[in-house]
């Protein structure tokens, strides 16, 4: 029988809708992480590193071979969303974004993409999470509207 091989990475970034800071206490967003990277696990698709501020997240991951880019972030919303507003009252309005970004990641990147991702708090001290994702877009050459981006 044929095998079928894959080594696909991909940076998934998506916000809490309207970039909400709903993730400021730093012991349930890195709970909220650790989760995210056992949901990426199950999906076959095993997640290098979770990371993130209060208002938003990325993953690098290791696409699985039996599912789509689109299906693994709709996924990982999903039961995600259903576990933070499991963790109290204050959570009970939380939302992801309706939309994703999601940027190819070479072999020879992935150190450079983890530690980027793990080093999140420190980058965010100095740039805004919108100027973080106009700047990633450019830099993979994304065309995108202004008018849709934010949600």
């Amino acid at each position: 029988m044929p095998q079928s091989l894959s080594a696909v990475y991909v940076h998934l970034v998506f916000s809490t809708k309207d970039r909400r800071p709903l993730l400021s206490d730093k012991v349930q967003r890195d709970a909220l992480h650790a989760y995210l990277g056992g949901v990426s696990r199950n999906l076959e698709s095993p997640a290098i590193n979770v990371g993130g501020v209060e208002d938003h997240v990325h993953i690098l991951a290791r696409l699985g071979r039996t599912i789509s880019q689109a299906d693994l972030v709709k996924e990982l919303k999903r039961v995600s969303t259903i576990w933070v507003k499991g963790q109290g009252p204050s959570y009970a309005g939380f939302q992801w974004q309706g939309g994703y970004s999601a940027f190819s990641v070479s072999q020879s990147n992935l150190v450079k993409v983890a530690k980027y991702i793990a080093n999140q708090e420190a980058h965010h001290a100095k740039m805004s999470f919108q100027d973080e994702l106009r700047e990633l877009l450019t830099k993979h050459q994304v065309a995108f509207d202004e008018d849709y981006l934010w949600d």
